[in-house]
């Protein structure tokens, strides 16, 4: 199955209008965070969500937003230590998805476990936390409260933190075969081309996903914009005499072995056409993408 274009919301300057233009252009799923503009992005979603129930929501859970601290405070769920920046303690989680599923309008059709990486160097303290944080969304899983949940990860499985195998072990663990971890989310872009590169080789994160069955949510496929101004007049040829460069950067993320939602923030009706146009194109073959990589490197 090919991969699908997705909403994202990061760095979004109007949350409702971007995930306006993105239904219009038949865009079937939006991806969020309590975090995302300065706390508003969930709540900005609620009536757009409201008037589309086709459309699937994600969320996350992890960082603490400026706006939600005080709160976090005063219900006692951020302990010593945790009051600024990260928390993924059972107390936590369990508030921040009732707050989330509160301000979207909605269950979450999945939460991502937000950079768990961040702050944790130690890997064994690391694989710890994040036993704890599968237990507890597995139980707010099995109360109908997410459908599901995942992983976000910036540079997780890029620096052997942790793996695939790795989670889908400790959900197993914690919550038997029939677990609810179905996705992980990571950058998939001309910039983050050592993991297509091991994709085709039938290794790596893409691979190992796929294996299992997971989702996976290509993150930043235009290198949060700065893409855009890289993409000479070679390089959109060796991918698609035929695209825009935007389309040309896209299609590398939708091509990907293994991927299943490319997550775009695009703001005006006229990108999401562009993007929409990407989509419609034949993917990359294998032998097209080898030689991307070998133009770029990885």
């Amino acid at each position: 199955m090919s991969a699908q274009l997705a909403a994202g919301t990061y760095r979004c300057r109007d949350v409702a209008q971007s995930v306006a233009a993105a239904v219009e252009a038949e865009v079937t799923w939006v991806d969020t965070a309590p975090n995302y503009a300065f706390g508003t992005a969930e709540s900005s979603l609620r009536p757009v969500l409201g008037t589309c129930p086709h459309v699937q929501v994600s969320t996350k859970v992890g960082f603490v937003p400026d706006s939600d601290r005080h709160a976090a405070l005063a219900a006692g769920v951020l302990p010593y230590g945790h009051d600024r920046g990260h928390c993924l303690t059972r107390p936590y989680i369990a508030w921040q998805v009732a707050r989330s599923r509160a301000r979207l309008g909605r269950v979450p059709d999945l939460v991502f476990v937000h950079n768990p990486e961040h702050g944790r160097p130690d890997r064994t303290g690391l694989l710890r936390m994040l036993t704890e944080a599968f237990e507890k969304l597995e139980g707010v899983a099995d109360a109908g409260e997410i459908g599901g949940y995942g992983v976000a990860t910036w540079a997780g499985l890029s620096n052997g933190m942790f793996t695939i195998p790795e989670l889908t072990a400790l959900a197993e663990t914690v919550g038997g075969p029939h677990h609810h971890f179905r996705a992980v989310q990571f950058p998939v872009s001309l910039i983050h081309l050592a993991v297509v590169a091991d994709a085709l080789d039938g290794c790596g994160a893409l691979a190992e996903a796929r294996e299992t069955g997971l989702d996976v949510f290509a993150s930043a496929p235009l290198g949060g914009g700065e893409l855009l101004g890289a993409m000479t007049e070679e390089l959109v040829r060796s991918i698609d005499a035929a695209a825009s460069p935007a389309q040309a950067a896209l299609l590398v993320a939708l091509s990907a072995p293994g991927v299943s939602q490319v997550l775009l923030s695009a703001s005006t009706a006229a990108h999401w056409a562009d993007a929409r146009g990407a989509a419609a194109r034949k993917p990359l073959s294998p032998d097209r993408l080898r030689k991307v990589i070998d133009v770029l490197g990885t």
